[in-house]
């Protein structure tokens, strides 16, 4: 059992860790990294954990910068996500239908980014997965009236990892988006078909126009217009069903419980950042 002390350290990191995230996530650059890189003789990774820890004033926190900033930080490589076999194939266009857009953002060199869903030890501290690039980082949108929907970025990609390695057979998936999870399922041999449930019509619309098009097993695809929640309840049968119809945990932990109460047996069921979301339940 996580001790109170671990609990509080835990959510003194997370408010410290939200107000870098919300407010200054490419605080630290490329020059801030060599100085201390250069002062200190320490590695990328290392430099940047030095610069966070001073910016948020709590270098001199040694319990914090051990248990939980050294273990949090880390720098990635963009030409492993850029290599994706999604980023590989598709490409997208800048088009809009009503609200919903596809576009091109990017992450700046050094900014900082949730990567993964947070692990815990066996001591009950809380880890969170924050990544950054040397380099800029550029990665497909999908966005309804300014806000990001989906992501191919490295959250994106890593959180898909576990349910894609375990889909098989008959597959639904409920949310679109740019339709990652359907394309990686369709790839595979082990699945058979892959019923997209989406809510939203245009985001349908451009999703069959400009992307589904490029799938090289499109032929597996079918996409409903519908609500998750009622397709759940109708018991339509499927070997695996992937829920992805929340932005964050903040929309995300209601939506999760009533998913889960609608269960199947005789099915297979993965949730996204389900990990993430089960911290604020």
């Amino acid at each position: 059992m996580k001790s109170e002390a671990i609990k509080e350290k835990n959510r003194e990191f997370f408010r410290l860790l939200s107000k870098y995230l919300n407010f200054c996530p490419d605080g630290i650059d490329g020059g801030m990294i060599e100085e201390a890189k250069s002062a200190c003789g320490v590695s990328t990774e290392e430099a940047y954990r030095i610069l966070f820890s001073g910016i948020m004033d709590v270098y001199s926190d040694r319990e914090l910068r051990s248990g939980w900033i050294s273990r949090t930080f880390r720098c990635l490589d963009a030409s492993v996500y850029e290599n994706d076999p999604y980023r590989k194939t598709v490409k997208l266009p800048s088009v809009a239908d009503g609200e919903w857009e596809f576009v091109t953002d990017s992450y700046k060199p050094y900014e900082a980014f949730v990567y993964n869903d947070p692990e815990e030890d066996g001591e009950g501290r809380i880890i969170p997965k924050i990544g950054f690039f040397e380099r800029e980082y550029v990665y497909p949108a999908v966005k309804q009236g300014g806000r990001e929907w989906m992501l191919i970025t490295p959250n994106e990609i890593e959180t898909m990892k576990e349910p894609v390695a375990r889909v098989r057979g008959s597959v639904a998936t409920y949310g679109l988006g740019l339709g990652y999870f359907a394309f990686m399922a369709s790839e595979k041999k082990e699945v058979d078909s892959v019923c997209i449930v989406e809510s939203d019509a245009s985001v349908i619309r451009l999703f069959k126009k400009h992307i589904l098009p490029q799938f090289p097993n499109r032929d597996k695809i079918t996409v409903i217009h519908g609500d998750a929640f009622l397709y759940a309840r109708e018991g339509h049968h499927h070997d695996f069903v992937f829920a992805d119809i929340w932005h964050d945990p903040s929309d995300g932990c209601e939506a999760y419980l009533k998913l889960k109460g609608l269960e199947r047996e005789g099915c297979e069921y993965a949730y996204w950042i389900e990990k993430t979301i089960k911290l604020y339940i």
